[in-house]
């Protein structure tokens, strides 16, 4: 399905008026009728959108800047399953968004290079030499990046190219201080167990600024795993890095040299300090509660290639805390915040809070032990229901996009406030319920661009976001 971009700048109120209070009135006779509840107000209730795609509270607004099979200026098609994305300030009023494409290499979905399908006539276009692999029978994987450069000013779409390509099942991943985006593989595909001639389950770096394709060089040292987010403490350089596996583990990488990640470091896995090889789902067994603070210990990882698929393992045996899908991560005042999706008694997802210690000396010496807070846990999936990607809004709030997978429960976007109350900003109302994903501001925090994983809408929401009520 084709959307028109004119067709979808939206006004709010103005446009919507007559579908929201009608859906209002719905709601107001029929409470349990709605598909969300807010802790606090927020910006209030949703109001329908009469293009049936994104719901928002009265005031706000939103645009379409990228959709699944466009052509772009390189003269390929904008690969589908939009997931995480990174913004970058370029000049003038225009910026870049890098942008993740979750393909994977060994399943049905790698004939997609867009929502038209594969589009064999168009590989040509593509430098292969720059692909990070390829199938056994020569076609590069269809994983990767692509980086949209969007006006600011003009609201328009300048340039769209493929940034990095031949990778597998790219999900989330995390800017950096120095103007880059590491994009995460998903995976643990390698040639004895997928059609694939490479091993996959990596880091890349793909600098901001790049006109093109980049050299796809996997950053081993950082570990091979389902990776799924990275955050950096601009305080020390130190990497921190999620696990997408409900016996997954919290990880931090300690480079040898900061910013140049390509020169290895450390490996660790988070431990609580006194609780080894704990679970901190509370799945089963509660482990603790709401506001409880553990210290933590970094346990040192060895064989980080990990050829046998079991870092985790290996960690878990050695004392470190499991995390039921770690998957969103982010750096906000002197801390970050981490989902685990499927954590809590009803599984519908924890919101951590880590605080890293304060740095001692050099890269090479001993580090304090930091200190994690459970800081919200799901208990209605109509307040929070699977949160995946997470942001720190620049009023200090946190942007949680869901990503549950029923055809009849709306993915939302979700607000935080700094007491763990939960308010709705958005509702995906479009075909097939797809996860929301990407989420990221403007450098001046004025735009919220967001990701529709599937068909592959990326989308700027505009509002009064000054305007919360808590």
């Amino acid at each position: 399905m084709r959307l028109h971009r004119r067709g979808l700048l939206t006004t709010g109120a103005a446009a919507l008026a007559f579908t929201g209070l009608a859906r209002q009135a719905r709601a107001a006779a029929d409470p349990a009728a709605e598909t969300y509840i807010n802790e606090v107000e927020g910006y209030g209730p949703l109001v329908a959108d009469p293009n049936k795609l994104l719901d928002l509270p009265e005031g706000f607004s939103y645009r379409v800047i990228s959709q699944g099979g466009e052509t772009m200026d390189d003269g390929l098609l904008v690969p589908g399953q939009f997931d995480g994305m990174g913004c970058f300030a370029l000049e003038g009023s225009r910026v870049a968004l890098v942008r993740n494409h979750e393909l994977k290499g060994s399943s049905a979905l790698h004939r997609n290079w867009g929502p038209g399908g594969y589009h064999q006539e168009r590989i040509g276009l593509l430098d292969v030499e720059r692909a990070y692999d390829t199938y056994k029978d020569g076609r590069p994987l269809p994983g990767g990046t692509t980086t949209v450069i969007y006006d600011m000013a003009t609201g328009e779409t300048v340039r769209q190219h493929l940034s990095l390509a031949g990778t597998s099942t790219n999900c989330a991943g995390g800017i950096t201080p120095w103007g880059s985006w590491l994009s995460c593989e998903e995976t643990e595909e390698k040639p004895d167990n997928a059609d694939v001639t490479r091993a996959h389950g990596y880091v890349f770096e793909v600098p901001a600024t790049a006109t093109g394709l980049v050299d796809p060089v996997p950053l081993k040292a950082m570990g091979r795993f389902d990776h799924e987010a990275v955050c950096v403490d601009p305080r020390t350089g130190i990497l921190y890095m999620t696990e997408d596996k409900v016996d997954g583990l919290f990880y931090r990488f300690i480079p040898a040299t900061r910013g140049r990640l390509i020169d290895g470091g450390r490996l660790q896995a988070m431990a609580f300090r006194d609780a080894r090889g704990a679970d901190s789902s509370n799945n089963d067994d509660r482990l603790w509660s709401v506001g409880d603070w553990r210290e933590v210990v970094w346990i040192d990882m060895e064989d980080v290639d990990s050829p046998n698929d079991d870092l985790r393992k290996r960690g878990h045996a050695a004392g470190a805390t499991l995390v039921s899908r770690g998957e969103g991560l982010h750096w906000g005042d002197g801390e970050m915040y981490l989902t685990a999706t499927s954590g809590g008694p009803i599984q519908r997802g924890q919101i951590l809070r880590y605080v890293p210690s304060r740095f001692e000396g050099n890269l090479g010496e001993r580090l304090r032990p930091g200190r994690i807070q459970l800081f919200v846990e799901s208990t209605d999936e109509k307040v929070m229901n699977m949160g995946d990607n997470i942001i720190v809004a620049p009023w200090g709030h946190l942007i949680v996009c869901e990503d549950n997978y029923s055809s009849e429960i709306r993915n939302h976007l979700r607000g935080v406030t700094p007491d763990g109350k939960l308010y709705t900003i958005g509702r995906n109302v479009f075909l097939g319920n797809s996860e929301f994903a990407g989420a990221v501001f403007s450098p001046d925090g004025g735009t919220l661009f967001v990701n529709i994983q599937y068909p592959g809408i990326t989308l700027a929401i505009t509002g009064p976001w000054d305007a919360i009520r808590t």
